[in-house]
């Protein structure tokens, strides 16, 4: 089974994000191929960055456990909303806290805004983003428009559309993960 946390990127009051992230979390157990957990920002409460982990001796509380998760991860999704064209300050607050983590791992992005344009502007960021960390970001995504229209407070799907558009986007990260994943094994076994 696929270890592929979930970083939920704000904490904002409201947030529909915590809407997608319910949302995608429960089609992964559904494939019965993925153990997803959700990485929660608001219950890590990362303090502003003075230095990467790895350079540190003091690391803050939980971000040595956050790291953990990230590098037993077999792939990542992050899902976050668009804010003023941009993804949230804290999730790149906390991205950047870590960059050996991120090394060569496949990257689903699940982008959420209430306009019309499901946060296309902070996903084309946050791949660049995620290249520059080591990482790969795969090249199918799931921006969700007017997400108060189409999830409920606990995830429920309203739009019968986003099943399906969920579907191709996990059948796509599943395939790269196991890809690099079967890859990493072959390189361990030389």
């Amino acid at each position: 089974m696929l270890y592929i946390p979930v970083i939920l990127g704000s904490v904002r009051r409201g947030r529909l994000s915590a809407r997608a992230a319910y949302f995608i979390i429960e089609r992964m157990r559904q494939t019965r191929r993925i153990q997803p957990e959700l990485l929660d920002l608001l219950e890590y409460e990362f303090p502003m960055l003075e230095e990467r982990l790895r350079f540190r001796d003091d690391p803050p509380p939980l971000v040595g456990e956050f790291s953990e998760k990230l590098s037993r991860a077999d792939s990542l999704v992050i899902v976050t909303p668009e804010y003023n064209n941009s993804f949230p300050g804290v999730l790149k607050n906390c991205l950047d806290y870590f960059k050996p983590e991120y090394r060569r791992k496949p990257i689903g992005i699940v982008t959420v805004s209430s306009a019309d344009f499901g946060g296309v502007n902070c996903l084309a960021q946050l791949r660049l983003v995620t290249l520059a960390m080591g990482a790969f970001p795969i090249p199918a995504s799931l921006p969700i428009p007017k997400a108060a229209e189409r999830l409920r407070e606990d995830g429920a799907p309203l739009d019968p559309l986003l099943e399906q558009r969920a579907q191709s986007f996990l059948d796509e990260l599943i395939w790269f993960t196991e890809a690099i994943v079967a890859k990493k094994a072959l390189d361990l076994s030389r």
